[in-house]
Parts: structure tokens; C-alpha cells; sequence
């Protein structure tokens, strides 16, 4: 194990950690080197397994032959940084990550076409921009039989810290990938060519209830959902087949996205 002890807050080896944030972390203008942060021995390990190149971790004394002595052994010959844990705690939502944390590399995103060719059922965020959302909704996609998530552009990227520990590492378990600007809505124009029926989660008057017969009786479905305050784009709702929505009471007209998508995909994961 190549164990290093860091003794101040402000060694520069702690900056990937502690100081860069979500944009600079993704690295935008060169996103082969854009890098993330798993968090936890769980997480971890299911990033590893998944196939994501460690670069180096971070963890508490305690965990080197605990918690973290698979995932250390299993990453390799990378360095692993410990402190003491008054120096770890100074680092933003440490406290919640069961004292591991691991910078990985990003990997390429496959083509929308890979995530949906042997799919049956699909799950489209349009504009999805808070994280803890985005990984809801993944870890309800990964859980409730859904085969792959597509997100638009302006979606929050599913590998920010806060979207991979909401999704408890599912987002390592299941294929996603981004749309690029322009590819939207063009792209439920080739899911209906692969055999896909468009259900659209929108409150509108010709909407059909999400256990509606007809819907649940299509072979593929790909479902689009949308930010809570905005909804969905008009010309999404005008390309899909159906238009749809969640039965409710006492006068509730919506759901957070990520609860609305945890029902929709229960009901409609169900494969014929």
C-alpha cells in the first residue's frame, strides 16, 4: 500500500478533494481529463468494479486496514492520502462519506444508440439541473427495472459528488450517457424508429393515468420527465406518443421529479 500522511489542510495534494469544484473537476475544455469523486467504501468499489481508473484516494487512519482494505488493495499501486480526522472534517461533506474518498478518471460517454439499441425500457431527464435529483432518479431507473437513463444536455451530470452519493454508486451500474446540445428532441425521433412508444410526464389535459392499459401493454417505452418548476419543453410534449401522469389525492396536482420518477418507473418497468 502506498500509504502517505497528510499533515496540513492546505498540501496542494489535498486540492482535488477540498478545493476544485464540479466544473473544474469535469474539465470542460478538455473533458478526457475530467475526473470525479466517489465517496464511501461502497461506492467505491462499485466505481471499481464498473470499470473506473482510480487515480488516488483519501481516507481516515482507522479505514486502511478496515472498511477501505479491499477497495485499497483492489485499486492498486495509486496513492492513498490519510490525516488525521480534524484535518479530513475541514473538507466539505466528509462527515457523510463514511470516511473514504477516491478521484477517479471519467470515461468516454457512449452514443444514446448503445444505452437504448437492446433496451426495452428507458428513462430521459430533460433539464434535470439539481444533482440530488439526477441521481434519485438513476438509482430508481437502476432499481425498478429500467435498462438505461438518457439525459439532456442541461441535465446536472450524473458523476458531480452529490448525484453519485444520492444514487448510492447505481449510477456505475447502469448504462446512461448525455445528449449532445443539438441532438434534442431530435432523439425521440430515433427512439421511435428502434421500436420505442414516447410517454411524456406532463400535466395536460389529453393525459392518461401511468397505469392507462394501452400504455402499459407497448413492448418499449422511454420515459421523459422534467425540472418541477418548468416541466416539460412544449415540443417534447408534442412529439411523444403519450402524455402521462400519477393518479394523486387531497388536491396534490405534482411530485419532486425524483419521487415522480421512483412511481412511474415501479409501474412502468414491468416488462411483457
Amino acid at each position: 500500500m502506498n500509504i502517505i500522511e497528510i499533515k496540513d489542510f492546505g498540501d496542494n495534494r489535498l486540492d482535488v478533494y477540498a478545493r476544485l469544484n464540479e466544473n473544474q473537476l469535469l474539465n470542460r475544455d478538455r473533458p478526457k481529463d475530467g475526473i470525479f469523486i466517489a465517496e464511501s467504501p461502497k461506492v467505491v468499489e462499485r466505481a471499481l468494479d464498473a470499470g473506473y481508473e482510480p487515480i488516488s484516494m483519501l481516507l481516515e487512519k482507522k479505514h486502511i486496514d478496515g472498511e477501505a482494505k479491499q477497495i485499497i488493495e483492489k485499486a492498486g499501486d495509486i496513492p492513498v492520502f490519510t490525516a488525521e480526522f480534524d484535518i479530513l472534517t475541514q473538507i466539505t461533506g466528509f462527515k457523510l462519506t463514511r470516511g473514504v474518498l477516491c478521484a477517479m478518471h471519467r470515461k468516454d460517454l457512449p452514443s444514446p444508440e448503445s444505452v437504448y439499441e437492446n433496451a426495452s425500457r428507458i428513462a430521459l431527464l430533460e433539464d434535470v439541473m439539481n444533482p440530488a435529483n439526477v441521481g434519485a432518479a438513476i438509482r430508481s431507473a437502476a432499481a425498478l427495472g429500467f435498462d438505461g437513463v438518457l439525459l439532456t444536455a442541461e441535465c446536472s451530470n450524473p458523476l458531480y459528488r452529490r448525484a453519485i452519493r444520492v444514487s448510492m454508486g447505481t449510477v456505475f451500474q447502469i448504462p446512461w450517457t448525455i445528449l449532445g446540445r443539438n441532438n434534442w428532441p431530435d432523439e425521440i425521433t430515433k427512439l421511435k424508429e428502434h421500436g420505442f412508444a414516447v410517454a411524456s410526464m406532463a400535466l395536460k389535459e389529453n393525459c392518461v393515468d401511468i397505469d392507462d392499459e394501452k400504455l402499459n401493454s407497448e413492448k418499449k417505452i422511454a420515459v421523459i420527465l422534467g425540472t418541477e418548476g418548468e416541466g416539460l419543453k412544449d415540443e417534447t410534449i408534442e412529439m411523444s406518443d403519450y402524455v402521462i401522469k400519477i393518479p394523486m389525492g387531497h388536491g396534490v396536482d405534482s411530485l419532486n421529479v425524483a419521487a415522480a420518477s421512483a412511481v412511474a418507473f415501479w409501474q412502468l418497468g414491468k416488462k411483457l
